[in-house]
């Protein structure tokens, strides 16, 4: 069972490039609606405090919304941000708290209401903010989307949220995971997979079942989300080291179990990223040869994620702060 912790070292870090070959994009509607979204979440007392109020505002996480779809209308982009808003507040509540992310079985017993919420089978209780901004999200979603999407989007939340007992099932017993079960694992703990399903929605077309479930974009689905949760755990270690010693996070799970200095580390997630590139361009040579117009316009929008969360991120102060003084970051790419 590993539990190490990695310090870091006196010598300043270099965080290596992300090279990406999809255009970096933005909204025009970014700044307007991140001010409108920012609102919504702090009026729905997700966040605790002004100081965390504060915080978020400084992310400005409206930008990975603008970044991620730049080319959906106002509303939609509004309704994207608002779900972004939802589980960066939820992450860092539930997920990263001090008390209910160290205990699985706390965590566990939060979930039912959240989950008959979703299945439409309660509404939410008095003073449940969570509760409360999730039931009018998937209302604003069945608004927008077909039954088949809104499904759709229910199933990927419901993995998220089962696969948060996991993570805190480690915290309660210091584990760092493999890098086997921590890669299979990331794909459902970061969410990426409840905003997946939300880029037909927000574009106003619909990716039909048969097409979702195509071995081709399922691929292309994977390594995108492969490629936003590796970077992320690039750029955010040292956030994560401060709150959770990090062991959700590909820096960490690789220098503890392949024996990794910390910079090694750093370097061999870049290396697997420059790899998930790499085959991502080639699987969507192949899915050029079938794919409908639908499909095309979806495998736009993971272009527009990986390049988009790689851009957000290097820009947010939520993780570029966390990092020592010193620390040598890449030359936009």
């Amino acid at each position: 069972m590993a539990t190490s912790a990695h310090s870091f070292s006196r010598r300043p870090l270099r965080i290596p490039p992300l090279p990406c070959p999809f255009p970096s994009e933005i909204n025009v509607h970014a700044a307007e609606v991140d001010a409108e979204s920012h609102a919504w979440l702090a009026a729905s007392t997700m966040l605790a405090g002004a100081d965390t109020i504060e915080q978020f505002r400084r992310s400005k996480i409206g930008l990975l919304a603008a970044r991620t779809n730049p080319t959906v209308p106002r509303d939609s982009l509004r309704l994207i941000n608002d779900w972004y808003n939802w589980l960066f507040a939820f992450d860092d509540a539930f997920c990263e708290g001090e008390l209910m992310a160290h205990r699985a079985s706390m965590l566990a017993r939060a979930l039912p209401p959240l989950l008959e919420i979703l299945d439409g089978r309660r509404k939410p209780d008095p003073g449940d903010p969570f509760g409360t901004a999730l039931h009018e999200l998937i209302e604003r979603i069945s608004d927008t989307a077909s039954p088949a999407q809104v499904d759709r989007w229910r199933i990927t939340v419901k993995e998220y949220l089962f696969a948060q007992i996991w993570e805190a099932a480690n915290r309660e017993v210091d584990l760092i995971p493999t890098p086997e079960d921590y890669m299979l694992m990331r794909r459902i703990t970061g969410a990426t997979y409840t905003c997946f399903a939300l880029i037909d929605v927000g574009g106003g077309y619909r990716l039909e079942s048969e097409e979702w479930h195509h071995p081709d974009v399922r691929a292309l689905s994977d390594l995108a989300c492969d490629l936003i949760g590796w970077d992320n755990d690039l750029i955010s270690y040292a956030k994560e080291r401060g709150r959770d010693k990090a062991r959700h996070n590909l820096v960490t799970v690789l220098a503890t179990h392949r024996a990794l200095a910390l910079q090694e580390a750093l370097e061999e997630v870049a290396n697997m990223h420059r790899a998930a590139v790499t085959a991502f361009v080639a699987r969507r040579a192949a899915l050029h040869q079938w794919a409908s117009p639908p499909v095309r316009r979806y495998v736009r929008g993971l272009e527009h994620w990986v390049r988009g969360h790689i851009e957000f991120s290097l820009g947010s102060a939520r993780y570029v702060h966390a990092w020592p003084s010193g620390t040598r970051w890449p030359q936009p790419v």
